[in-house]
């Protein structure tokens, strides 16, 4: 004990006293006594509730996912709706995916904004983020909460914020949050005292309400009658997508779909996985194996919470290859355009949205078909929030962010692997009428607009330690960028969080008229791209690559792939 911090010690020691339930303080001094490195990462700070809301390990204390925690962190956000909306009726919409603790943090939410009498539309069953979303629009809410920490590791849960628009709150309401958050000094300040009576239910019958939108996205019927039996493969991974990413594909018209039924039931342990996350290639193992089985043409799975997926498709050798998002995001944005022009239906009024760590050749495709393309920072909330700048003026026809991420029209505004997943499946099926394979629609999309590999390296450092060395690591960047990386020259350097762009080679330095955010971005002579950005959930620093080269014919597909692969590997050793 002698070498904790005696501030951490009285942090505890505030638990210990105060109105904190017995099962609590008993985990309290059991970790004081018997884990002191546990105990001090427990108590040295409090949770952070940032611009996205909470994401935490679970456990005791006051950095930790608790209904403690949670509940100072919505009494915060039931004091700033309270200040926004004076003299109304003030409604927030409720739901949570598989993890465990899901129920008891979403209780503990919805108890907190009655007590403070704010009307709660729960959901009767979990249900993915994307219904949420639709929700808080749909029921006229002023805002949303979604528990879930999307693919952390099951010891992880969460708690994202939403606004009226149904997007994850963004300026300035996000720092106002946090400010009304911050002032919660202690869960004697909670309203605890819950109102049944400002319940609301939300039944399976909104099932169809969304389902229905999803079903008015399609582009191709004709395509998907003539492949219905296409065979597909689904996993939930255990978690809140197992219902409606079927009831999608069958909305659709797909009659062949095969769910993968050791990861059907929801369970947060994940019992069958090391992460719930489909960007994984070890947590698709069962689907890839069912796949084989049935001789699947196409594999989908989604994270826990349902707002990202994965695709997974036979290669020309047959082998199961799985797409990454930057694929997968090229692949929707050139079917959705080609068909929007086929119906002559782009007009110059129709925009699309990418981040500035996704694939550029996202933007070379929408400015090929004369679409204008938004780069916005890392985060689904700056996609939704350009939807919401241009609503009535412009149409929005998709977007999204390497990790999975990708959202098609506007009723939902934030990602949605359900809908994602059928529009995957259509595309597929619309190129197979046209006798052309995922590879073969790809290496088109390259011969026109250049061949674009993307990759990504996510480096973990836990603790109070590890926050240090993160910071470290972007102070350096900054402090004494480098000049060359594998023998390859630093043309430019973008520090978004200084608002800067400097040119290396001149020495001259313009303004960058972005929103401030943590990332570093370096800009190589032969068109390479690397991004540093700490993550804003997670203790990870993530390193982002992208290398791009002309391909002259499809028949130089492979060979050419591996030569950037190549070149992304000697970039990668240099931050190894």
């Amino acid at each position: 004990m002698s070498n904790i911090d005696p501030k951490i010690t009285e942090r505890a020691q505030k638990w210990l006293e105060g109105n904190v339930d017995q099962t609590t303080k008993e985990s309290i001094k059991k970790l004081r006594d018997s884990d002191p490195t546990e105990f001090i990462d427990s108590f040295y700070k409090d949770l952070e509730f940032g611009t996205g809301g909470l994401r935490g390990l679970m456990g005791v204390g006051t950095n930790r996912m608790n209904v403690y925690t949670v509940g100072m962190a919505t009494q915060g956000l039931a004091n700033y709706l309270l200040k926004c909306f004076p003299g109304e009726e003030i409604r927030v919409a409720i739901t949570h995916d598989s993890r465990i603790n899901n129920t008891l943090f979403a209780k503990t939410t919805a108890d907190v904004l009655t007590a403070n009498g704010i009307h709660v539309y729960y959901f009767r069953e979990m249900r993915p983020t994307p219904m949420l979303s639709f929700a808080v629009r749909h029921f006229g809410c002023k805002s949303g909460v979604m528990i879930t920490a999307s693919h952390n590791p099951k010891e992880y849960n969460g708690y994202k914020a939403y606004w009226d628009d149904g997007a994850q709150v963004v300026a300035p309401h996000d720092k106002n949050i946090i400010d009304e958050v911050n002032k919660i000094s202690s869960f004697d300040k909670v309203n605890w005292n819950k109102n049944e009576e400002l319940f609301h239910y939300i039944e399976e019958d909104f099932d169809k309400i969304y389902l229905e939108k999803v079903k008015g996205l399609s582009l191709s019927p004709g395509a998907i009658k003539s492949n219905e039996d296409m065979p597909i493969v689904f996993s939930p991974i255990h978690g809140a997508s197992g219902k409606m990413v079927p009831a999608a594909l069958k909305a659709f018209g797909f009659k062949n779909i095969h769910v993968v039924k050791e990861q059907a039931e929801p369970d947060g342990n994940f019992p069958t996985v090391i992460y719930p996350n489909p960007e994984e290639a070890e947590a698709l193992s069962m689907s890839v194996a069912l796949g084989k089985e049935v001789n699947a043409e196409l594999v989908l799975a989604c994270d826990p919470d349902g707002d990202r997926y994965a695709a997974v498709v036979p290669n020309e050798k047959g082998e199961y290859e799985l797409l990454n998002g930057n694929q997968t995001g090229t692949l929707l944005t050139n079917y959705l355009l080609s068909k929007w022009k086929e119906a002559g239906k782009l007009d110059g009024n129709q925009f699309m949205v990418n981040t500035i760590v996704t694939t550029e050749l996202i933007n070379r495709i929408a400015e090929g078909f004369g679409v204008k393309c938004f780069n916005v920072l890392t985060g689904f909330k700056n996609i939704a929030a350009i939807i919401r700048e241009l609503e009535g003026k412009e149409t929005f026809v998709g977007g999204g962010e390497e990790s999975y991420g990708y959202l098609v029209g506007d009723f939902v505004r934030d990602k949605d692997g359900v809908s994602a997943c059928a529009m995957v499946a259509e595309a597929i099926a619309y190129y197979k009428t046209q006798g052309k394979t995922v590879f073969e629609v790809l290496a088109e999309v390259y011969e026109r607009f250049g061949f674009y590999k993307e990759s990504l390296i996510s480096v973990t450092k836990k603790g109070k330690d590890g926050a240090e060395q993160i910071q470290a690591l972007m102070n350096g960047f900054r402090t004494d960028p480098p000049s060359e990386m594998n023998g390859i020259p630093v043309e430019k350097v973008i520090d978004v969080k200084e608002g800067t762009i400097k040119n290396v080679l001149s020495g001259t330095e313009e303004k960058l008229d972005m929103d401030s955010s943590n990332v570093i971005q370096f800009y190589l002579k032969d068109g390479s791209k690397i991004s540093a950005r700490p993550s804003g959930t997670e203790p990870k620093i993530k390193y982002y690559f992208s290398v791009n080269s002309p391909l002259a014919s499809e028949d130089d597909y492979r060979k050419v792939e591996q030569e950037l692969v190549e070149k992304m590997e000697g970039l990668k050793s240099y931050f190894s």
